[in-house]
C-alpha cells in the first residue's frame, strides 16, 4: 500500500506545501491505484495521465490543493479538448471546446484532473450502469451499486484511486452514492457553486455541483475555493460569514433537530436505514443537541412527485434537443436507453401548461419547507430507503419502460426535496449494515445555511469516526 491513499486531500496539499513530496509523486501514486482496481470497479472512464503528469511537472496555481489528483464526472461539467458524454451513446464523439467555470476553479485551487468518472445515462437514475460505459461497481461489495449519478465518483474514492471527486446532484445524485459508499457528501445551496456558462434552468434549478470527500474538512475547504457566483449567474446564495475551514472544529452549539421518517410516496424503509437514524439521534442527543419528532409534510405534496418529474422531464427534452442540435440530427433508437426515450417522450406530451404549473408548484413547496425551519436548525431523516442495491435493480423491463423511475421513488424518496427547495443537505456515514455495507443518514439545513451543516457534520465525525473503515476494494 503506498503512503499516500489513508491521506485526504487536505493532508496530502500539505505534504506538497512542505515540500516533502512532489505533485508528480502524488499523481503517479494515484494513477497506479486507478490501474489496479478500475478494471474491477469501472469507476473512471475517460483518463488524461499524460496531461495529469505534465501538469504535476509544471508551475502549479499556489490553492489550497496544489499538486492534489482530482477526478471529473462525465456530465454537467466541461473540460476543454475531453470527452463529456453523459454516459449517452448519443453523446459519445462530444468534446467541449472550453472549461465550465467550476473546472476553471479547480484548476486555479491547483488540483490536477485525472480523468473522468462513470455516470448513468444523463445522470436519472439512482445507480450507475449505462449501456455506454457499463455498469460501476460498488467497493463494499463489487455485486452491488455505488449508487447515482456520482456512482464513478464514490466508488473512485472510497476506494482510494483519489481522496476525493467531483460530483453533481439533481435528485440525490451526491448523497445516494455517499450513502451507498460511506462517503461524506454534501449538496450545496442553490447558487452556491458556479453552474455557467453551460447549464441553464433547464430544470428548474434542481442540480448543484460539489464533490464527494472522505473527511468533512476535505469538503468544507473545497467548497471555499469553488463557491461564488460566476458571471450571469440568476441565482446568487446567501455569502458566508467566514471560510467554511473554520466552521470545521467549530462548536455548533445545541441545535434542534426535526427528525422525520415520513417520504412522500410512503415507499417502505429497511430496518438498517431506520437503525442509522435512530442510532443518529440517540448520538445526537448525547452531543446536547435536541431531537424532536417533527413532519416535512405540506399540504397538496402528494401531487410532489407528479411536479418533480414534468419538470425533470423536460429537462430531458432540452437536453437531448440541445445534443441533437449541436449533431445537426435526431438521435436513432439505439443511441438512447429505453428509459431515457421513454422519459423523453413523457417529457414532450406534458405541454407548457402542465411545466409552469409544475414550477409553480415546486415554489410553494419550497416557501412552505422554508417555514419548517422556524423552529427547528437542521432536519434529520434517511438518505435512501435501502442499502447499495444490486447492480441491475433499476433495469428497464422490454414492455414497461419507464418502471426504472418508480423503482427510483422507492429508493430515494427522501432526496429531491433539498433540490426542490435549493437548501444545503448532505450525507454522513454514520452506520454500516452487519453485511458490512454503509448507510447514510441525511441532513438538510437552512437555505444558504451550509456553516452549520459542516460544524454539525464536523462533530459527528470526531464523535463517531468513519475513515478508517475500508471497503474490499481499497488501496
Amino acid at each position: 500500500m503506498d503512503p499516500f491513499v489513508s491521506l485526504d486531500a487536505t493532508a496530502q496539499a500539505e505534504l506538497v506545501r512542505r515540500r516533502e513530496v512532489t505533485p508528480l509523486e502524488l499523481v503517479d501514486a494515484a494513477i497506479a491505484r486507478i490501474e489496479r482496481h478500475n478494471p474491477k470497479l469501472n469507476a473512471v472512464v475517460h483518463t488524461q495521465f499524460d496531461t495529469a503528469r505534465l501538469r504535476a511537472r509544471g508551475a502549479l496555481p499556489q490553492g489550497p490543493f496544489t499538486g492534489v489528483p482530482f477526478l471529473l464526472k462525465d456530465l454537467l461539467t466541461a473540460q476543454e479538448g475531453y470527452p463529456l458524454t453523459g454516459g449517452s451513446r448519443f453523446a459519445k464523439d462530444f468534446v467541449p471546446d472550453h472549461d465550465s467555470e467550476l473546472v476553471k476553479r479547480h484548476l486555479r485551487a491547483g488540483l490536477v484532473v485525472l480523468g473522468k468518472t462513470n455516470t448513468p445515462e444523463f445522470g436519472l437514475l439512482p445507480t450507475t450502469e449505462s449501456k455506454l460505459l457499463g455498469p460501476c461497481r460498488n467497493p463494499w461489495n463489487p455485486e452491488r451499486s455505488p449508487g447515482g449519478s456520482s456512482g464513478g465518483a464514490a466508488a473512485a474514492v472510497a476506494s482510494g484511486m483519489v481522496p476525493f471527486a467531483h460530483a453533481a446532484d439533481g435528485g440525490g445524485s451526491i448523497r445516494i452514492p455517499a450513502s451507498s459508499c460511506g462517503l461524506f457528501g454534501l449538496k450545496p445551496t442553490r447558487g452556491r457553486n458556479p453552474t455557467g456558462p453551460d447549464l441553464l434552468d433547464a430544470y428548474h434549478w434542481l442540480v448543484a455541483e460539489h464533490a464527494v470527500t472522505r473527511s468533512v474538512r476535505d469538503s468544507a475547504a473545497l467548497l471555499d475555493a469553488t463557491e461564488g457566483p460566476d458571471v450571469g449567474a440568476p441565482y446568487i446564495a446567501p455569502p458566508k460569514a467566514r471560510p467554511y475551514a473554520l466552521e470545521v472544529g467549530a462548536p455548533p452549539g445545541r441545535l434542534r433537530i426535526g427528525l422525520t421518517l415520513r417520504n412522500p410516496v410512503d415507499a417502505p424503509v429497511h430496518p438498517e436505514c431506520l437503525s442509522a437514524v435512530a442510532a443518529t439521534a440517540r448520538l445526537l442527543e448525547g452531543l446536547g443537541h435536541s431531537v424532536l419528532e417533527g413532519s416535512l409534510e405540506v399540504p397538496g405534496d402528494e401531487a410532489l412527485g407528479q411536479h418533480f418529474m414534468t419538470v425533470w422531464a423536460a429537462g430531458v427534452v432540452y437536453g437531448v434537443d440541445r445534443l441533437a442540435q449541436h449533431a445537426g440530427r435526431e438521435p436513432s433508437p439505439e443511441e438512447l436507453e429505453p428509459f431515457t426515450r421513454a422519459l423523453y417522450e413523457f417529457g414532450q406530451g406534458q405541454g407548457l401548461s402542465a411545466f409552469l404549473q409544475a414550477q409553480a408548484e415546486l415554489q410553494r413547496y419550497s416557501r412552505a419547507i422554508a417555514r419548517r425551519f422556524e423552529d427547528v436548525d437542521v432536519w434529520l431523516l434517511p438518505t435512501v430507503t435501502e442499502p447499495p442495491t444490486a447492480l441491475g435493480t433499476f433495469d428497464a423491463p422490454t414492455d414497461e419502460p419507464l418502471a426504472p423511475l418508480f423503482r427510483a421513488a422507492a429508493f430515494t424518496p427522501y432526496c429531491p426535496l433539498a433540490n426542490i427547495t435549493g437548501n444545503p443537505a448532505m450525507s454522513v456515514p454514520l452506520h454500516w449494515s452487519p453485511e458490512g455495507l454503509p448507510v447514510g443518514v441525511q441532513f438538510i439545513g437552512r437555505f444558504g445555511d451550509e456553516a452549520t451543516l459542516f460544524r454539525l457534520a464536523a462533530q459527528l465525525e470526531s464523535a463517531h469516526p468513519w475513515t478508517h473503515r475500508r471497503p474490499a476494494v481499497f488501496g
